[in-house]
């Protein structure tokens, strides 16, 4: 399998962009698309703006960060990608948008070009079987955000050869970051164990066991988290945590996975977390 050298990136938002520097400035050539202009350019602002406050922490010196944006090539046109040896679709959680790009991607790419999708959810197994090279197709779930964290889940669907997940694992590496190889499972490794996690404390706040505070600074001092489990569900939105345990319901059969009520009435009341101002904590 031919060295991956360049780079293409589907989706020019906080998931593509970050990804995108993550590959620039690593070395990699970078093609960026989005379906409009403005997206892109707000992608490319992002990167350089994320640049700026390595460069102002001496993380970066001012030649890498140039080094890095030239790297770059923003587009709205996917013939662009064709000279890329991996191509990561990094568009909204979405299974039909997804498949969509996919299948657009199939008749353009080079058959011995990779395909990997940035999810956090979605089957790879499923998705690798709409496209003409499901043995080439595989899942990287990097976390948010994308330049500051360390891990990549490399998730392997039925059909990906260990070609192709040795090619996407060496280029974790390569990027610093570092990969956790997973089979595809509802969540994978890390939500499947965060999420469940995150209702159990609405379970253990609905019960009256303590306060949130109290449930949050336990959590933090006696687990050694940077961040308290409701806490962290206000920054996630209380609506993505309740989307992701009924996946876990509905997929698993199993009534460990059964969202708490008190997270369902909240989602209702329109108390999402930190979007909306009000979560389980109330924010200014």
């Amino acid at each position: 399998m031919s060295d991956i050298r360049t780079v293409g990136i589907i989706g020019a938002g906080t998931m593509g962009n970050g990804i995108a520097q993550a590959c620039a400035v690593s070395g990699l050539k970078v093609v960026m698309v989005d379906i409009q202009e403005a997206a892109v350019q707000k992608g490319l602002a992002t990167i350089a703006g994320s640049l700026d406050r390595l460069l102002k922490k001496d993380k970066i010196s001012a030649a890498d960060k140039d080094a890095a944006l030239a790297r770059i090539q923003g587009s709205t046109d996917y013939d662009d990608l064709k000279g890329a040896e991996l191509v990561i679709e990094a568009a909204t959680e979405n299974l039909e948008l997804k498949i969509k790009i996919l299948r657009q991607l199939d008749s353009l790419l080079a058959p011995e070009t990779l395909v990997a999708t940035n999810t956090s959810s979605i089957s790879i197994t499923q998705l690798a079987a709409v496209t003409g090279r499901a043995d080439r197709f595989i899942g990287m779930h990097f976390f948010n955000p994308v330049p500051m964290m360390a891990l990549v889940e490399i998730i392997r669907g039925l059909q990906t050869s260990d070609a192709t997940h040795d090619a996407v694992r060496d280029l974790a590496l390569r990027l610093g970051k570092t990969p956790i190889t997973v089979k595809n499972s509802p969540g994978f490794v890390v939500n499947r164990i965060l999420v469940p996690m995150i209702n159990e404390a609405f379970f253990v706040l609905a019960e009256g066991l303590a306060s949130p505070e109290d449930i949050d600074a336990g959590m933090k001092l006696g687990c050694n988290h940077p961040i308290g489990p409701l806490a962290l569900a206000d920054m996630i939105g209380l609506d993505v945590c309740l989307a992701v345990m009924n996946v876990y319901f509905a997929e698993f059969n199993d009534s460990k996975y059964r969202p708490c009520p008190l997270l369902k009435e909240m989602v209702a009341a329109g108390y999402l977390g930190r979007k909306t101002g009000r979560g389980v904590y109330t924010y200014a």
